[in-house]
Parts: C-alpha cells; sequence; structure tokens
C-alpha cells in the first residue's frame, strides 16, 4: 500500500478494468507525479501496445524515463466580471484590513500522519564495555559481528548482512545496552525504537510510521535498527481484539521481509521479556529468526557494574567481590539501586553526625539485603514457560539455566 489513497484506489480501479486505457494513463500521471516512473512505465507500456501512437501515453513514458514532464494543461481563462457589476473578490482583497471577509475560507485542520525524523545515533560504547557475558558476546559474533568484518569470508559462504536478532531475559539486564554495544563495535549507526514512536490514534499513521523508521534504516546502512519491548509492537495477532492492532503487526511483517525495500545492511535487534507472547510468524527464518537469552549478570559482570556505579562516590574499603557474592541474581539495574542505597545510608550518617563519611563496606552489604532482585518474579514465570510451553526447543537454553540454578 502506497501513502496515496487516491493512487490505491485507481490502481484497483485498473485491475478490475485492465482494457480502461484513459483510466490506466490518468494513474501513470499520478504515478510519475508523486516519483514512481518505474511504475509509470509499466502502464504507459500496456497503452502503446494496444495503441502505439498515443501521444499522451509517449510523453508520459519520455517523462518517467526521466525526460521533461508533461506539459501542464492551460489554465482557464478568468472569468471577468460583467461592466457594472461589483469585483467582490477585489473588494475584499483591497478593504481586507477594515472589513472582514463575507465568507470564511479556512478549512478544518487535517489530522493524521505528520513527518518527522528519525533521531540517528552513533554508538561510541563497544563489547569492551559490556561486563562479562561471555557467551552472549560470542554468539553476537557469529551471527553479525564475524560476517561485517569479513566481506570474503561472507561472499565465499553466502552469508547476507540482513538479519534479525531476539534479545530476551528479565528486565533490567542490559539489553539495550548491548544493542548499542553492538553498533559501537560495528561502527554503524543506531535507531532505538518504542512503541510509543509508532502508535498513532489515526488510521494508517502507525503503518506508515514503521515504514518511515525501515526506510531511514535504509538510508542509512549499515544501521542497527533496535525494537524495544517488541511484545507490545508484535503480540499475537490471535489475541488482539483490535483490527488496528493486527495491521500493524502485518506492517512490521512486511518491513522485516524487506518487499518494498533492501534490508541488506540493516541489523534488526530486538528486545523483550516476554518472547511468548510475540506473534509465531515475527520468528519465522528471514526474520527475528535468532534469539538470544540475556541473563542477569555473572559474579564478574556484577563487580563491573558496581564498580562503574561507584567511581564518582566517596568509597572506602568496598570489597566489590564480596558484594558481588551476595547480589546473585540481581540485574544490572538491581545493583545500580544498591549503590544508590547504599550512598543514602552513608548521607544519612553524615547529616546525623555533620561529619562526611565515606561508603563502606558495611553500607554496601545492607543495601543488598535491602535491595531484592527483581528478577525472581520473571523467573517464575519462565519456569512455566520451559517446562509446559518448550515442545519447539525454542527455550531450551532458558531450561538448562534454571536446572543449573536450581542445583546452586
Amino acid at each position: 500500500m502506497s501513502d496515496s489513497p487516491l493512487i490505491d484506489s485507481l490502481a484497483a480501479a485498473v485491475e478490475a478494468r485492465p482494457d480502461d486505457l484513459t483510466l490506466r494513463l490518468h494513474l501513470a500521471e499520478l504515478l510519475v507525479g508523486a516519483g514512481r516512473g518505474g511504475e509509470a512505465i509499466g502502464h504507459a507500456a500496456q497503452v502503446l501496445a494496444r495503441e502505439p501512437g498515443n501521444a499522451a501515453a509517449q510523453k508520459l513514458m519520455t517523462s518517467a524515463l526521466g525526460g521533461p514532464p508533461p506539459a501542464p494543461a492551460p489554465a482557464a481563462p478568468v472569468e471577468q466580471p460583467p461592466t457594472g457589476t461589483v469585483d467582490w473578490a477585489a473588494m475584499e482583497q483591497d478593504l481586507g484590513d477594515i472589513v472582514p471577509p463575507r465568507f470564511s475560507h479556512e478549512q478544518e485542520p487535517v489530522r493524521g500522519h505528520e513527518d518527522r525524523t528519525f533521531d540517528i545515533e552513533t554508538s561510541t560504547i563497544t563489547l569492551a564495555d559490556v561486563g562479562g557475558m561471555q557467551e552472549v558476546k560470542k554468539r553476537l559474533e557469529i551471527s553479525f559481528l564475524g560476517p561485517l568484518k569479513n566481506p570474503k569470508l561472507r561472499t565465499l559462504f553466502g552469508k547476507s548482512l540482513r538479519g534479525g536478532l531476539l534479545l530476551y531475559g528479565p528486565p533490567g539486564c542490559g539489553k539495550t545496552f548491548l544493542a548499542r554495544a553492538v553498533a559501537g563495535e560495528m561502527g554503524a549507526a543506531f535507531i532505538s525504537l518504542s512503541i510509543t514512536d509508532v502508535l498513532n490514534m489515526w488510521v494508517g499513521s502507525s503503518e506508515r510510521n514503521l515504514h518511515d523508521l525501515f526506510q531511514s534504516a535504509r538510508g542509512h546502512a549499515p544501521c542497527v535498527l533496535f525494537l524495544d519491548e517488541i511484545d507490545a509492537l508484535g503480540h499475537k495477532r490471535s489475541q488482539l481484539n483490535s483490527s488496528s492492532m493486527r495491521t500493524v503487526v502485518n506492517q512490521l511483517l512486511t518491513e522485516l521481509d524487506g518487499v518494498d525495500g533492501n534490508n541488506d545492511g540493516v541489523f534488526v535487534l530486538a528486545a523483550t521479556n516476554a518472547p511468548w507472547d510475540i506473534d509465531s510468524a515475527l520468528r519465522r527464518p528471514g526474520r527475528l529468526d535468532r534469539t538470544l537469552l540475556v541473563l542477569p549478570p555473572d559474579k564478574p559482570a556484577r563487580a563491573a557494574i558496581l564498580q562503574y556505579h561507584l567511581r564518582d562516590r566517596p568509597v572506602a574499603g568496598v570489597d566489590l567481590g564480596k558484594v558481588a557474592d551476595a547480589t546473585d541474581n540481581y540485574s544490572g539495574a538491581d545493583l545500580a539501586h544498591v549503590c544508590e542505597t547504599a550512598a543514602e545510608f552513608a548521607m544519612r550518617d553524615s547529616i546525623a553526625t555533620g561529619e562526611i563519611r565515606m561508603i563502606n563496606q558495611q553500607d554496601m552489604l545492607a543495601a543488598a539485603r535491602e535491595v531484592r532482585p527483581s528478577t525472581d518474579g520473571w523467573f517464575a514465570t519462565a519456569r512455566n514457560v520451559a517446562m509446559f510451553a518448550n515442545e519447539s526447543g525454542e527455550y531450551d537454553d532458558l531450561a538448562a539455566y534454571l536446572k543449573k540454578r536450581k542445583n546452586r
């Protein structure tokens, strides 16, 4: 579907009446005006096949091939008012500052999609800035970074630069940070999209927003296109009561397939906390066909995250290794909250005594006891999925982790 309802309607009419040459010429003229010369050539050629001497079709063919556009029809002569009558238009123009117009020509504003520019970022983060996650990094190297860095091997093995990877796991475990790191590692542009960037109350605007987003990514290839909370944008259509949301999912499928454009050089990374709610069509080959489980940070990663959040705070005698041991299954966001809580403890004492003291080991351990890991609720839901909804084996990695976690 194009951006012009008139062109779409004429195209449907031409399909229903292929021998109506006048209608076909009118459609070709509109296509030329819309900059879609390739489609106009096809319609003009069909007219010339039936009427080789059709001058209008010849002019449209020339214009569609890059020649001068067809001359516009001569403007109708302005009818002068009969002698002795009042030229109200001229009088309104002369007296507009004094006398209000007889009739208001103001039209109601047309509400709908407004042209917008998506933020194209250049990420300065690389995978070296990501603590731990060695298995995740290895999978990313195979799926994305290796083929990009080795064009000869890519050609030899027929590896395409297009692809989609779904990151899933508990909230706050760094999926967005990881996507930015991939973009920085590739030296690629980075576009982040959330559901608020797409959904619009006006019919057809949400689909156009999605199309504009992918077009922007194609125009800046190589580009990492990050679709955050993909379960909200690509929810299972069988569970949607809104027909408008179903068409949004259909549009997303079309864009991932690259039907209206070439997706080479566009790397689609999607993130979700609930992969089981995503429409199965999104996970078919050629779309988001690869899945990567992003788990809570391991001990080295937890120590690195704690050090990062304490770097600009007054700290004395903190053993990061012991604090990391006390924060097993904590997400990155939980660890940031631990550091924030420990800083509050030290600041509270400084206010009470009037003497500034540093954040110490006791503050960090007390904060770890107060802040509970937010991943427990997610794993409770994920355990049911891994046990009862894993017939296809797509959650084998999750099941293996849950088994190892249970045996600790």
